[in-house]
């Protein structure tokens, strides 16, 4: 299996060493007061100046500034596509009415439909066909 302890020969291995409790040392009340912060530390040690911090301030500021209006950006994009989706869905639905409508007129509109409605009123359907009228016109 492992060909690297297989090469070498085995190590003898002693007692394990027994590992005593480190003693707490006391820290006087006074010190544990003063223990810097790590922000105290990074600006004070060197690594930042506060002219450096005071500096790099604008810049921050300019990033803080995009970080508002990617972050506004993307609520206002959001807030677009919910509502285009609800317009879409309003679209569809209107279309599904308008179809179903203009289905049942057109079943409506039927020469035997029609007949059937106007029969309460006493209006017969015609049997034979219309008669053409002619007009002679005397010109004077």
């Amino acid at each position: 299996m492992n060909r690297f302890r297989e090469d070498t020969d085995e190590e003898e291995v002693g007692p394990e060493p027994v590992l005593k409790p480190a003693q707490k040392k006391a820290i006087p009340k006074e010190e544990k007061l003063q223990t810097p912060s790590f922000l105290s530390k990074f600006f004070h040690d060197g690594i930042i100046t506060k002219e450096a911090a005071t500096d790099a301030l604008p810049f921050l500021c300019f990033l803080a500034f995009l970080g508002m209006i990617y972050i506004g950006n993307s609520h206002f994009a959001v807030n677009n596509i919910r509502r285009i989706d609800k317009l879409n869905k309003e679209v569809k639905e209107l279309r599904w009415e308008y179809k179903s409508l203009k289905a049942d007129l057109m079943f409506k509109s039927k020469l035997t439909e029609v007949a059937k409605k106007v029969d309460t009123l006493g209006i017969k359907e015609l049997i034979e066909p219309p008669k053409k009228i002619v007009v002679k016109s005397n010109e004077y």
